[in-house]
């Protein structure tokens, strides 16, 4: 089996920096790349925070920012591969557009369709008001056309079994040439976090695609980490996706996640990918 690509999800986006180990700042992305890199992650998806003093939990588009973020973590991690975040809601997009204008990272988050996004409190009031994340294919197409032009591979979001079939309608309908699908799970409106879902999903991906899972949150998830890794996918895991360790301890940073999860690749009788050996496998 080939070796297994890990990603470190550095960040995302509105957990509070006062509260949780996400870093925000230049310098703070860049050494908590590094633990991850140091720790065997070959990818850093990096989501870009505003700058300002109170407001480190909200995200910015400002491709100074971006660069300023993405420059820092390519001094502390030689050969590093970024993969770039691009989500936003509603119709004005150009923000993220022009990050990837800016920045022309390898890979960049392609979100693949829409999603009703919802989570509910033990007493059945909404956790936060209901949203739509609207990805129309319009706006997918915007988005793989700006990708196109600045020699971006896609990775496809998928939260729910139709958004990952939808993903073959893109590539048959001209708007990209080839799939690396992210599953997305934990959410609470769209796919759980189970391993025996991945062994049906893959049957659904197109063949040879490269695929991984990223899994939200607590419960479930470093068992199916582990199926992930022994069917073999791409893993990934990071502050942006969970603060728990295998054993149910809290992780003090990204370091400690990807070291967790190069476990699971050991497992599996899987190498960790070096950035050199992911360019190769991802065909980059």
């Amino acid at each position: 089996m080939t070796k297994a690509i890990l990603t470190c999800a550095l960040n995302g986006v509105l957990t509070d920096p006062r509260q949780h180990p996400v870093p925000v700042t230049p310098a703070e992305c860049a050494a908590s790349a590094r633990e991850a890199y140091d720790a065997g992650a070959a990818i850093i998806h990096v989501h870009f925070r505003q700058q300002e003093p109170g407001r480190g939990h909200l995200p910015s588009w400002d491709p100074a920012v971006a660069t300023e973020i993405v420059t820092a973590i390519r001094a502390a991690c030689p050969g590093i591969i970024i993969n770039a975040t691009t989500g936003v809601v509603g119709p004005d997009y150009q923000g993220p557009l022009e990050v990837i204008r800016a920045l022309r990272p390898e890979i960049a988050a392609c979100n693949a369709g829409t999603l009703n996004y919802l989570k509910i409190k033990a007493n059945g009031d909404w956790a936060w008001p209901p949203m739509v994340f609207d990805n129309p294919p319009s706006k997918v197409a915007d988005f793989l056309a700006v990708m196109a032009e600045t020699g971006t591979l896609p990775e496809m979001e998928c939260f729910d079994t139709g958004i990952v079939r939808s993903v073959a309608m893109y590539i048959a309908n001209g708007m990209m040439k080839r799939a690396q699908y992210n599953l997305v799970m934990g959410v609470a409106s769209g796919m759980p976090v189970d391993p025996r879902l991945l062994e049906i999903l893959i049957d659904y991906l197109q063949p040879g695609a490269n695929w991984q899972a990223t899994l939200v949150g607590r419960a479930g998830i470093w068992e199916t980490h582990q199926k992930a890794a022994d069917l073999g996918g791409m893993l990934r895991t990071g502050v942006e996706d969970t603060f728990y360790l295998p054993d149910g301890s809290r992780a003090t940073g990204n370091g400690a996640l990807i070291e967790a999860l190069a476990g699971c690749a050991q497992r599996a009788g899987r190498g960790v990918a070096s950035p050199e050996e992911a360019r190769v496998l991802l065909g980059l």
